[in-house]
């Protein structure tokens, strides 16, 4: 306890000034830079990584999906984020980081402590131990306060405070990541089962055109002029499209059953009328990206602010090699009775400052040291593989939505050729120079060459969402020009 208040005074500056000396603060590696130029897509803007200190680092913008212009596909995506459990859980956790903040943040402060107290008291007097007589009875009132703080010399209690600061930012970010996912899902999910019912109705068209054949090769079998083999072929092919449009079928119900778990509701209460075949537009996608955009993707966020963390718990962990500095304050009021306790012959009080230094501990602040750079080296590798990733993802979708354009175009002209086949066999069929193999072969032909370009148009469209998710949403003609920051069209999920 300090004698006299000059003493505190001398305390004080110093204390002060070696908090301004907080030396174990250790900066964490410059952000990943994105290359001048991507291999899939042409020249792409100068990537620029870090932040401005204005913008918003949980910004995330909104209704990506919208591209499609797909109403029940709007209100499936409003509906997630509402029944998702998996977002609900993450978001607990978002809930529990911000607390920790709260907590971490309130260290910085001194701590005030105030109560009242009331003790009855007798003790024996005993001589050679034995018991030889009891004291009067005693009591004892006392109201007092209690004040203390930690002096944070060495940037500890700071570093504790950036580190949870960083965590919560991390956490909100995943809940943000795990949202993108789960709308990518949903989105690809819903694509595939509207993929599923054009599969359908391509393949009841299919059997209405079969069973014309059937029909028209029953009627020349009957007449004479076809085989009993053509018969059985005819009657083959039916029944292999209509296995094929119940597989496409039990896919779409499967398909709306996993959209209901997703937006959080039994599969038993989700119905959705048919799209009647038609798949939602192909939205265009820019020649040019700005590589800004990857700056919104929240995974390269949270690994940035893990490395942030890790590098705040370097600075904890070394500030323990360091004596702690408290001050310590306490004042009240004491008397054997309620009545006059508050007089000032009553008045009791401390105040001074105590240095704590730990001389040996097994090797323990060592071990937390190494342990501390060891994560942080390991966060640093997870952020860089993390940036890797994202650029990859991003140079596969566009590779894809380029080759996959080129690719829809050539089975839309294969498509055309094997119509107009189908129709110059089955009039050569009907006139009786071909046999009904060539009519089975050009069905066959017409059937696959749609089926396939229905497959590569749910592609192109998977491709586009998957490229939506890459850059953390959508992108707009400003954006590709580069003529707008990213964050100018951003806005909090």
């Amino acid at each position: 306890m300090m004698k006299t208040p000059r003493s505190l005074l001398l305390v004080l500056p110093v204390a002060v000034w070696l908090t301004g000396c907080a030396v174990t603060q250790v900066s964490s590696p410059a952000p990943v830079v994105a290359p001048a130029a991507f291999k899939e897509s042409g020249p792409w803007e100068s990537g620029r990584w870090q932040r401005s200190a204005s913008q918003n680092p949980s910004a995330r913008p909104e209704a990506w999906w919208t591209v499609f212009h797909d109403p029940v596909l709007d209100d499936l995506v409003s509906r997630l984020a509402v029944g998702n459990e998996n977002l609900r859980g993450l978001a607990a956790q978002v809930n529990s980081a911000k607390a920790t903040v709260d907590a971490s943040r309130s260290a910085l402060w001194p701590s005030l402590s105030v109560g009242p107290s009331l003790t009855r008291s007798r003790s024996a007097t005993s001589a050679n131990g034995n018991v030889v007589g009891t004291s009067a009875v005693n009591n004892s009132v006392a109201l007092s306060a209690n004040a203390s703080w930690e002096i944070d010399l060495w940037g500890r209690l700071s570093q504790a405070s950036a580190q949870a600061k960083a965590s919560y930012q991390a956490s909100e970010d995943d809940l943000a990541a795990a949202r993108l996912s789960a709308q990518s899902t949903l989105v690809q999910t819903y694509l595939s089962m509207r993929t599923a019912e054009a599969q359908a109705a391509l393949l009841t068209r299919s059997l209405q055109a079969y069973d014309k054949s059937l029909s028209l090769t029953q009627a020349r079998y009957d007449g004479g002029l076809a085989a009993r083999s053509d018969v059985l072929q005819a009657q083959t092919q039916l029944k292999s499209v209509q296995a094929q449009l119940a597989e496409s079928r039990a896919q779409r119900s499967q398909l709306e059953h996993a959209l209901a778990v997703l937006v959080g509701v039994a599969p038993s209460s989700l119905s959705l009328a048919s799209g009647q075949g038609v798949l939602p537009a192909m939205p265009a996608i820019p020649r040019i990206l700005p590589s800004q955009l990857l700056q919104r993707r929240p995974d390269v966020t949270a690994a940035r602010h893990r490395v942030e963390a890790a590098y705040a718990q370097i600075g904890v962990a070394d500030a323990a090699y360091f004596p702690s500095l408290n001050l310590s304050a306490s004042a009240g009021y004491r008397h054997d009775s309620l009545a006059g306790l508050l007089s000032a012959p009553n008045l009791f009080w401390s105040v001074g400052p105590s240095l704590t230094e730990v001389i040996f501990n097994g090797g323990q602040r060592e071990l937390a040291s190494a342990q501390a750079r060891s994560g942080a080296d390991q966060a640093t590798a997870t952020y860089r593989q993390t940036c890797l990733t994202a650029l990859q993802e991003v140079e596969d979708n566009l590779v894809l939505a380029d080759q996959l354009d080129q690719e829809a175009q050539f089975l839309t002209e294969a498509l055309d050729d094997a119509r107009r086949n189908l129709d110059i066999v089955m009039a050569q069929y009907q006139g009786g120079t071909v046999s009904y193999l060539n009519v089975v072969a050009a069905q066959t032909s017409a059937l696959s060459s749609e089926s396939s370009l229905l497959q590569v148009r749910n592609r192109q469209l998977a491709a586009a969402s998957l490229l939506l998710k890459n850059v953390a949403g959508a992108w707009s003609m400003e954006e590709a020009s580069g003529d707008a920051p990213a964050a100018s069209a951003a806005t909090k999920p």
